[in-house]
């Protein structure tokens, strides 16, 4: 029974230890509320986000009518089921559409979601064209796609796969940047290529124009859909609202999720005009809760908000400051052997110090950072952040590396 007591923080996080699965080892801090881009403990205490919520809350905490936007549809309807049309969804759709310059957008509740679907089009797409099954998929080393069981299987990192083992079979790894590694592994069974845009878990790593565009022709050549993975690095992050936008290299398909709700859980596929007409037919595919009411209300009141208020605009004109501010503190301490990144969504590799020590040490002074691979801190922070919170950032940075180091 839940116990009807006024608890500290050590109570209500002893308390989630009765009731929670211990499957993520969590930050000794419970937040209660967020206003802007800061968010606030249980016990009163401000921290600047530069996390926010793993790169989902695009838009901070409570941004002008946003709020707003989920009570008006909550108290018109949340779910009715994707046998009947709703508004939102259509509306959702067309916007999605619209900012990729792709084809068709199926809504999914997640981005592990979007990357199942995106591997089941691609699959259908190949049985349509071969009239057999048995094709395989060509995946990064290094990569994160996502928990689910497709989704592992092609995640390029053995420690997240191997106590699930056997997954889906069929899936070659190729080194991300390394054009040569992909095509050795292409054959007459390839049906696609799966790839972040920036490496996120992996490190922070952006891929080059040279990469992009070879696996392109690649995937022209051999009639192979190319995928491209903007669970984290789109919706605005690198400046773009899809990365790959930035490189004139266009997939045939895309998976968005975490800031395209900017804190509802809504993910989407989308798919160019040659990958929907020939892959996905009523009935390969289908969700109960994706794309409903309430979650598509979120997402149009997301571009509406970055079209009116010009956000794409505003982390291209921040990020030079940004990266400035950073390249500072890895001239200033020798722990930061390098910066890498695109746009608000970068990265400090760590050297001699644990990076857990910089993330925990940088929670004492009120920052929110998080880490990337085994030796990179990750900061992903709210796209509306100013000069004066990144200033904010380095000064509480600088503090916990001066304490460290």
């Amino acid at each position: 029974m839940v116990k009807n007591i006024i608890m500290n923080m050590h109570n209500l996080m002893e308390e989630s230890e009765h009731s929670i699965l211990h499957t993520y080892n969590r930050f000794p801090v419970v937040f209660e509320r967020g206003e802007g881009c800061c968010l606030y403990d249980a016990e009163g205490k401000e921290y600047l986000d530069f996390a926010a919520g793993i790169a989902v809350n695009a838009l901070g905490y409570h941004y002008p009518g946003y709020d707003e936007a989920l009570k008006e549809q909550i108290d018109k309807l949340l779910h009715i089921s994707n046998l009947y049309y709703n508004e939102p969804i259509i509306y959702a759709g067309a916007k999605l559409v619209l900012a990729s310059g792709m084809d068709k957008a199926f809504f999914t509740n997640s981005g592990t979601e979007a990357i199942e679907g995106a591997l089941k089009a691609a699959k259908k797409y190949a049985y349509a064209r071969d009239g057999h099954a048995g094709h395989e998929i060509i995946a990064m080393n290094h990569s994160f796609h996502g928990r689910s069981m497709g989704a592992l299987a092609v995640t390029g990192n053995a420690h997240y796969r191997e106590p699930f083992e056997p997954l889906m079979g069929g899936v070659r790894f190729a080194e991300f940047n390394n054009l040569e590694s992909v095509k050795a592994l292409v054959t007459d069974k390839t049906c696609a290529i799966i790839t972040e845009v920036v490496q996120g878990e992996g490190g922070i790593y952006p891929a080059t124009q040279e990469f992009l565009e070879g696996l392109r022709r690649i995937c022209d050549e051999k009639d192979i859909l190319l995928i491209f993975d903007e669970i984290q690095c789109g919706m605005g992050r690198t400046g773009s609202y899809f990365a790959w936008q930035s490189y004139g290299v266009q997939p045939d398909i895309m998976t968005c999720a975490k800031a395209l709700g900017s804190g509802v859980p809504v993910g989407a596929f989308v798919l160019n005009k040659k990958a929907a007409g020939a892959s996905l037919l009523p009935g390969d595919h289908g969700t109960t809760y994706g794309g409903n009411p309430f979650v598509c209300a979120a997402v149009n009141k997301v571009f509406e908000i970055f079209e009116k208020d010009k956000i794409l605009a505003h982390v291209q004109e921040l990020t030079p400051y940004l990266e400035s501010r950073l390249d500072e503190l890895k001239e200033k301490y020798t722990c930061i052997s390098a910066r890498r990144g695109k746009g608000f969504m970068q990265g400090l590799v760590i050297t001699g110090i644990p990076v857990g020590q910089v993330v925990n040490k940088a929670l004492e002074k009120g920052l929110l950072v998080i880490s990337a691979g085994s030796d990179v801190l990750r900061l992903v922070p709210p796209l509306v952040i100013t000069r004066k919170h990144v200033d904010e950032m380095a000064e509480k940075l600088d503090a916990a590396l001066s304490e460290l180091s």
